[in-house]
């Protein structure tokens, strides 16, 4: 399976969280987020593949960016046009380098897909694609990484700041680690529904509380 979708119930709709293979630079959407440096001096890995794929005006972008505010903390994100993409907005979040996972990592990669997602809600996107952050020359373990981005992008999609949250991985190991975590999530959002189900006073926490059976695709 190249490809699993989930439903997550929204304030209005539903929105749809996607894990998929695939060329992050090459997808038509809202925005593509880029695992970005401090500095956005673009680099190698997806980082690299954006800004050959946007062409040359990216770079001086995060640069304008870089020279008003400073470089980015692990956690940030910042949002440029997408100039020659099929994107319209490159977001760039930098995530955290892996230091064992005792210097804060997991809230910095949360904060990176949470803080891409606001940056899209305040812009009025309503599609958002990301790669695997920090999971490359950052080195932090992708088994540990998938669930927490996935979170972030329910929790995103729960609260209504976009309607899509697509991840487009490279290779089937990431895709497959991804698949287990979302298989998890959704097992998990299934067990807690069924529990809020025999708890009637639950039912009243709205949308922020237990997710309904999800429909996996």
């Amino acid at each position: 399976m190249d490809e699993l979708s989930l439903i997550i119930p929204a304030p209005s709709g539903h929105g749809l969280l996607v894990v998929s293979t695939g060329d992050l630079a090459a997808t038509a959407t809202d925005a593509v987020v880029n695992a970005a440096n401090a500095e956005l001096r673009g680099g190698g890995g997806v980082d690299g593949a954006l800004h050959r794929a946007a062409g040359p005006e990216l770079l001086p972008a995060g640069r304008t960016i870089v020279a008003r505010r400073g470089p980015l903390a692990a956690g940030e994100a910042v949002i440029t046009p997408g100039f020659n993409l099929p994107a319209r907005h490159v977001i760039h979040a930098v995530g955290p380098i892996w230091h064992g996972g005792t210097h804060g990592e997991a809230q910095a990669l949360a904060a990176a897909h949470a803080n891409s997602l606001r940056l899209a809600a305040e812009h009025g996107l309503a599609q958002v694609a990301f790669p695997a952050i920090s999971c490359g020359s950052y080195g932090y373990p992708p088994e540990q990484a998938a669930p927490i981005a996935l979170a972030e992008a329910i929790r995103g999609l729960r609260a209504g700041l976009v309607r899509e949250v697509r991840f487009v991985l490279h290779g089937q190991a990431m895709l497959t680690v991804w698949h287990t975590a979302l298989q998890a999530l959704a097992g998990q959002s299934a067990r807690d529904a069924g529990d809020a189900q025999t708890r009637p006073d639950q039912s009243r926490l709205g949308p922020t509380s237990a997710l309904p059976p999800p429909d996996i695709a």
